[in-house]
């Protein structure tokens, strides 16, 4: 059965409430598709804010999906828990070509990074058609090959900001990648943990160097797959700050870890 995200039922709590991983703040949320221009159909999710203007929007792109990536890996579903009440941003999460979550498998089968170019294209069209504004592509581990990859080219490029990266492994990006983005001027955020398995913060400096507008942010403590509140929490507070336009609220401080108002638990 898919998930609907419909499904999730809030209560008003008499006394603010702490967030936690499983908290899910008001959203309208709905299940989405998304058409490749070669035929496939892609499964996600959108979660705008419940109310107020879209500040920002966030296309992601998940882990690999031969290693347990999906739309649900755990800092892109608190994303979509958190980010459109705390920050008034959208989050557009969606399954590349054969992956599969609760909400459903997308059409076709993984293609080692090259086909997947045309899901990148049909999430940032999709975004682009519903005049979702401020675009930017979230890379994690597989997913920052995809935006290294694709997103400093037409058709994407003139259609978002920048990109923010998650532990980007550099495994199928190339230098050539680099130049494109580096040409591009476009900003780069690329977040590092400290204890990662592929690329740790010295050697991604130095590999990220040839792009003069990137920004290598090495995070102590943190490990590849982000794990825990500290750091799930961290590459929130980083995303926000990176997208939301100067001088607009939540640039300057970091998230609230309480809410005052209607909350939802998500099951496990």
């Amino acid at each position: 059965m898919t998930f609907d995200p419909a499904s999730y039922v809030f209560r008003q709590p008499s006394e603010p409430t702490a967030i936690r991983a499983s908290t899910v703040l008001p959203a309208h949320r709905e299940n989405v598709e998304l058409k490749t221009a070669d035929g496939h159909r892609l499964v996600g999710e959108l979660a705008l804010p419940a109310s107020g203007a879209v500040k920002a929007t966030l296309i992601t792109l998940h882990p690999l999906p031969t290693h347990g990536g999906f739309m649900d890996s755990h800092v892109y579903r608190k994303a979509s828990y958190r980010l459109p009440a705390l920050a008034g941003i959208a989050v557009l999460r969606f399954n590349t070509r054969g992956t599969g979550s609760p909400r459903g498998t997308s059409d076709g089968s993984f293609e080692e990074g090259i086909g997947e170019r045309l899901d990148v294209e049909a999430a940032v069209k999709f975004a682009v058609d519903r005049g979702l504004p401020n675009r930017w592509l979230v890379g994690w581990s597989f997913g920052t090959e995809l935006a290294l990859m694709y997103g400093a080219s037409e058709p994407v490029a003139s259609e978002v900001e920048g990109a923010i990266l998650l532990s980007p492994p550099l495994h199928r990006a190339t230098d050539v990648h680099l130049s494109e983005w580096a040409a591009s001027g476009k900003p780069l955020k690329v977040l590092v943990p400290e204890h990662d398995d592929y690329l740790q913060p010295a050697a991604a400096a130095e590999r990220f160097s040839t792009v003069p507008q990137a920004r290598v942010v090495g995070v102590d403590g943190a490990k590849h797959l982000w794990v825990g509140e500290k750091y799930a929490g961290r590459v929130l507070n980083e995303i926000v700050a990176e997208v939301l336009p100067a001088g607009t609220a939540g640039t300057a401080t970091a998230l609230p870890q309480e809410w005052d108002g209607p909350v939802a638990t998500a099951h496990a």
